[in-house]
């Protein structure tokens, strides 16, 4: 009998506040849902108000771990202490490394009102922490789609039927931005050591829990899984649009306070102390 992992938490996330007064639906690192390692918060944004979102988060500081941010509808304007400057569009991705401190500023510039995508944050091990700044620009047209019956994926960092992600995360991670048409029964296999989740921001999908009863999991909402071997979703009559989050667990100590991600209380001082004293983004 094939072994399969199975549904341990359903969470619809929290309303929140960020950056410039943005208003957006975080669907981890809430206090339901605080961390699924590596993967340290998911938020989601997606408004046709700009009055919610058009202030944009103005400069701020990073240390410690690594920010995706995934645009599916709108346009975000992106500067950084590195000396980037982009415009995300809809389709691309920006997967930034802040290692050792970087500040930047995202300001959504608007396409007929629209305003629709996500920021994954992905943790960085100890050796890693304090690396070099970086920053990749990946637009939609180097993002592949795996084609599969009844769905498809964009493959946006790891590997899926054959397809590459054009992400180079610092430890391995898959990402994907995954269709599924309405009914269709879809079965992954995740590396055996990795963690992962699924974020359903369209439609629904049913899952098996621990006994094998079916859950729904409606848009938008968190699906976690435990135990080992594939996971199968199916599809609502809606469909579904998924993005879906694997990673290899870091398992250290984790301290947060706002931007900034360590393993110890004393390194954590020490970004705060940086920063304060204009060091943070420089050397």
């Amino acid at each position: 009998m094939t072994e399969a992992r199975y549904l341990t938490v359903i969470s619809p996330g929290m309303p929140a506040t960020d950056g410039a007064g943005v208003q957006l639906t975080r669907m981890v690192g809430t206090p339901q849902l605080d961390t699924i390692d590596p993967f340290l918060m998911l938020d989601r944004i997606d408004s046709d108000d700009p009055d919610s979102y058009i202030a944009g988060f103005p400069n701020h500081p990073h240390r410690g771990f690594e920010t995706v941010t995934i645009m599916l509808e709108g346009l975000m304007r992106h500067r950084d202490s590195v000396g980037n400057d982009g415009l995300l569009r809809p389709g691309d991705v920006q997967w930034m490394t802040a290692g050792r401190g970087i500040i930047h500023s995202e300001l959504p510039e608007m396409i007929d009102g629209r305003l629709k995508g996500f920021q994954l944050w992905v943790n960085l091990p100890a050796e890693k922490k304090m690396m070099a700044p970086s920053y990749q620009d990946i637009p939609a047209n180097q993002i592949s789609t795996a084609s599969f019956e009844g769905g498809a994926a964009r493959v946006i960092a790891g590997a899926f039927e054959g397809i590459e992600g054009p992400a180079q995360p610092q430890i391995p991670i898959r990402l994907m931005d995954v269709r599924l048409d309405a009914g269709t029964v879809w079965t992954i296999a995740p590396a055996a050591e990795n963690d992962l989740f699924m974020c359903v921001y369209e439609g629904s999908v049913q899952a098996p829990g621990s006994e094998g009863q079916l859950h729904d999991v409606p848009a938008p909402g968190v699906a976690v899984f435990g135990g080992e071997g594939i996971v199968t979703v199916t599809a609502g009559a809606e469909g579904a649009e998924i993005l879906y989050c694997e990673g290899q667990p870091i398992r250290e100590p984790v301290e947060k306070h706002g931007p900034f991600v360590m393993n110890t209380r004393e390194e954590l001082q020490q970004a705060v102390d940086d920063f304060n004293a204009g060091k943070l983004a420089v050397g």
